[in-house]
């Protein structure tokens, strides 16, 4: 177990700040107050504009491979009428999942009883074959159903997979072309399905647009050091599987993204794990 309570082993963040009075700080901490009930009522009403986009309807039948057999889309609703499907970086070939991805997925299984009370499923999909998904899902300890897109244009088409010779120029990422250096990427996207069976695509977000599902960020963001990311290459070159944190936790403020590695035998969509 790492020692949580030394030395911190991040950022070199400054401490020195401005101590006022009880009567000082009462003032600041209203003005403040005020600021936040304005972002608050900002953020229901773009909640509420959210709510109110046009939805498209899907037209593609997607199955995929869950741990115990095919799977179609409308089968991950689970019986409710609203889905929330997580884009998990965990290429084919892939060691292992993203950490990002994965410090993202350490808050799921908790909100999951709450989400079903509400009429949601929540359901990750990754383009790695199943058995890898199932023994990287095992080692992090995840309960949340998780299943594979492997052979599908299901994350292709949510615009969270290109290709090599994609890659070689500018993509389509988060709503604009730009130059994007991995054949995966993160991304969450929401689904509607009527009485009828008809299935609507709601809403999809990536990038920063995923903040929200973080509650480690929120934590973050109410003390004195916040995310303490401002001097990292990469903000989240901090982040580890949550099983690699450890006494010998070092970070190197340079480090830019580190993609998972990948095994040396390519893999194939009927592997089985041991």
């Amino acid at each position: 177990m790492p020692n949580l309570r030394g030395e911190n082993p991040m950022t070199a963040t400054p401490m020195k700040h401005k101590v006022v009075s009880r009567e000082e700080w009462l003032k600041a901490r209203l003005a403040h107050l005020a600021a936040e009930k304005e972002l608050t009522r900002k953020r229901d009403e773009l909640s509420r504009q959210r709510r109110e986009l046009p939805w498209e309807k899907v037209e593609k039948n997607y199955v995929f491979e869950g741990p115990r057999g095919p799977e179609t889309l409308a089968d991950l609703f689970a019986g409710r009428s609203q889905l929330i499907i997580y884009h998990f970086m965990l290429g084919p070939n892939w060691e292992e999942g993203c950490k990002s991805c994965s410090f993202l997925a350490d808050h799921f299984d908790a909100t999951r009883i709450h989400l079903a009370h509400r009429d949601v499923t929540l359901a990750v999909v990754s383009r790695a074959p199943m058995p890898r998904i199932e023994a990287f899902q095992k080692r992090m300890g995840w309960r949340f159903h998780w299943v594979s897109a492997f052979g599908s244009d299901f994350q292709r088409d949510y615009g969270v997979h290109f290709t090599k010779e994609e890659l070689a120029g500018e993509v389509n990422y988060n709503y604009r072309n730009s130059r994007f250096g991995l054949e995966e990427a993160p991304g969450l996207s929401v689904f509607y399905k009527d009485a009828a069976g008809e299935i609507f695509h709601t809403y999809s977000t990536y990038a920063r647009g995923l903040d929200g599902l973080v509650g480690t960020y929120h934590f973050l963001d109410l003390v004195p050091k916040g995310r303490d990311e401002d001097g990292l290459a990469f903000t989240m070159a901090w982040v580890r599987h949550h099983d690699k944190y450890g006494d010998d936790y070092l970070l190197d403020p340079a480090a830019t993204y580190e993609k998972p590695r990948e095994t040396e035998k390519c893999c194939e969509h009927g592997e089985r794990t041991s």
